[in-house]
């Protein structure tokens, strides 16, 4: 798709919001270390920072700065697939088994299910069930968690892994999250285009719309310059620990959720993603049609506002780091931020209750009254 896809970035700081600043800082004083913001919508543009880079220095976050984008990775991931279901090469229907015989899959999970998490496959990185029971996967917390910090985790590990486990469910009947959905996805990907998922993704996606900030990293620990850091504070052995995870080996969340970008690159993907500049109108329709129970398409989720209108989104969070990305149905209203957690005393509830309440006040600064409805 070439050039035509390609942005006009502009770097002006656009029209005062001190509603916005307002509400970044109150996120920061919920307990977060540092937020970036960016919102584009009528009155143009705005991007704003508050808290700090680095725990212990004064300086602001970058408004341009690269983070971890989490679970946001999904959408990408997503999209690509839906790419080579518009050319024709992955059947959005077809036995996942087709593609991927190594796994022995059932034969009833098709693409769509691992887009859309309704395959009943074990998350890898640990199930949670309503009565409470846990069944743990990867090390993903505590001082266990920290000493892998540098593993490196082969995709292929981590969906044997999980297939080792019981099903949640048959194939179909039902929806849960799984992380695992996604690295047979990168996989996929992979068997069908014959190159690496990094590579797919730069010349399908990241060239022709020019996100020069967001990359696949593979096993690489390194996040370019500039950048805030993300701190995880974990208990071990009856004393508090703080360690800066900045640094860290994302292959254990591989295609689920190990991708780095901007605000600005996530703005020009989401936007040109809910325009229909990546995908033919049926395909981005088949995305943006929730499953019932979750509201969760293929890559995203579908979610109405406040004040009656729908957004799409996915977030994206683990430990160190947060990422929002909101569009309106049209993609001319975006809002997309980065969150760096520092060393509040929050454990992982309190910091993902805090999480849901500074989206929660963000979506409703940016889209009540403007975000419109799909259809």
């Amino acid at each position: 798709m070439g050039e035509s896809l390609h942005t006009t970035k502009n770097s002006a700081a656009g029209p005062d919001r001190p509603e916005l600043q307002k509400a970044i800082q109150e996120i920061v004083d919920s307990g977060f270390a540092g937020v970036q913001l960016r919102v584009h919508d009528e009155r143009g543009q705005w991007v704003g920072s508050a808290g700090v880079a680095e725990l212990g220095k004064a300086a602001e976050p970058p408004v341009n700065g690269h983070f971890r984008i989490g679970s946001n990775t999904k959408t990408f991931t997503a999209a690509l697939v839906l790419r080579l279901v518009a050319e024709g090469k992955i059947g959005l229907d077809s036995p996942a088994d087709d593609y991927l015989p190594e796994f022995g899959l059932d034969r009833q999970i098709t693409v769509r299910m691992l887009l859309q998490h309704t395959s009943g496959v074990f998350n890898f990185t640990g199930e949670f069930f309503e009565d409470g029971t846990v069944v743990p996967g990867i090390p993903w917390q505590g001082q266990e968690y920290v000493d892998n910090l540098f593993r490196t985790y082969r995709p292929d590990e981590l969906v044997r892994l999980a297939l080792s486990k019981p099903a949640r469910f048959a194939p179909g009947t039902d929806w849960s999250y799984s992380n695992t959905n996604y690295v047979l996805a990168k996989l996929l990907i992979e068997e069908v285009a014959g190159c690496s998922l990094a590579e797919e993704m730069q010349r399908r996606i990241l060239g022709p719309l020019g996100l020069s900030g967001t990359m696949v990293p593979g096993t690489s620990p390194e996040i370019p310059e500039p950048h805030a850091h993300g701190y995880y504070r974990y208990e071990d052995a009856g004393q508090w620990k703080v360690v800066d995870v900045t640094r860290m080996n994302p292959s254990w969340v591989s295609a689920a959720g190990d991708m780095i970008s901007t605000t600005e690159d996530l703005h020009t993907f989401f936007s040109a993603l809910n325009a229909g500049k990546l995908l033919p109108a049926p395909l981005l329709a088949e995305m943006r049609r929730p499953y019932p129970k979750s509201g969760y398409g293929l890559g995203l989720f579908v979610q109405d506002t406040e004040c009656g209108g729908t957004v799409l989104t996915h977030n994206g969070g683990f430990f160190g780091w947060g990422a929002l990305m909101f569009s309106s149905p049209d993609g001319s209203t975006t809002l997309t931020a980065s969150l760096t957690t520092g060393d509040a005393e929050l454990d992982f509830a309190a910091t993902a209750e805090a999480f849901q309440k500074a989206q929660k006040r963000l979506v409703k600064e940016v889209f009540c009254g403007r975000a419109g409805r799909i259809g």
